[in-house]
């Protein structure tokens, strides 16, 4: 097969799924703003043209999570220009998340624009939405353990999933034949996020006192309602228990 494209594959996902795509022996080039040899800039999409040269897959797992998404979609649409002027992309894996079109959360709802410019692109398309990395959880929990007591979303449901298991997901779907919108990726169990919380607390060695705070908000409640679960696609393996012990070794 030809290059395999991977933006954002410095990133927690896009490094794995680089590393999985190497292991078995694929051409992959790596574009992030610091990459040595594939230096691009999806913000203005400098560079895009040179790195996506004979490319037939691209693996876009580039996101702007510090700026809730701000800009993902601008991104995108370079990506997609750039991709139509190289002529040979036959396929665009893209990573989503359970919920975007139910949850009215800022950065879910740019990812749903994402889809939906890459659907009427005209190029091909295959998108996976999975449930939260289990990595999430645990910054959302370190960030709340700062405080004396570390307050948490009370009432809201969470089915992790390993951002290893993802990774081999993209891995597999990374061919030039695109798939369209593929079957969602869920964590094997939903737990309440208070509930994960004292996992990670526990596993690694805090004695943070964890208190459930209620909140108002269209989001909250979506939330709240499960909107961004999966039950009937469970189909990961580590729970967030093994990978909290793990993260406390």
């Amino acid at each position: 097969m030809g290059t395999i494209v991977v933006t954002g594959g410095t990133g927690t996902l896009g490094s794995l799924v680089t590393e999985r795509l190497r292991a078995a022996g694929h051409e992959v080039r790596v574009l992030s703003r610091h990459a040595p040899d594939h230096p691009v800039d999806l913000r203005d999409g400098t560079g895009l043209d040179a790195a996506l040269a004979g490319a037939e897959v691209i693996v876009h797992c580039a996101s702007n999570t510090r700026g809730a998404g701000k800009g993902d979609d601008v991104a995108a649409g370079h990506l997609v220009e750039a991709a139509r002027r190289a002529g040979t992309v036959g396929n665009i894996v893209y990573i989503s998340i359970v919920g975007v079109d139910v949850v009215p959360l800022g950065y879910y709802r740019r990812k749903l624009r994402v889809e939906r410019l890459l659907e009427a692109s005209g190029l091909g398309l295959t998108v996976l939405r999975t449930t939260q990395f289990h990595d999430l959880v645990a910054q959302v929990v370190d960030t709340a353990a700062k405080l004396p007591v570390a307050l948490i979303p009370k009432g809201v449901p969470v089915q992790p999933i390993a951002v290893g298991e993802v990774a081999d997901r993209m891995a597999e779907l990374a061919v030039p034949t695109p798939s369209g919108r593929v079957p969602d990726m869920g964590g094997p169990q939903i737990r309440s996020l208070p509930d994960l919380a004292r996992v990670h607390l526990r596993a690694t060695g805090r004695s943070r006192r964890v208190l459930p705070l209620p909140l108002a908000g269209k989001t909250y409640a979506a939330f709240r309602r499960g909107g961004h679960l999966t039950p009937t696609h469970a189909v990961g393996h580590e729970t967030f228990d093994q990978f909290a012990a793990r993260q406390g070794q």
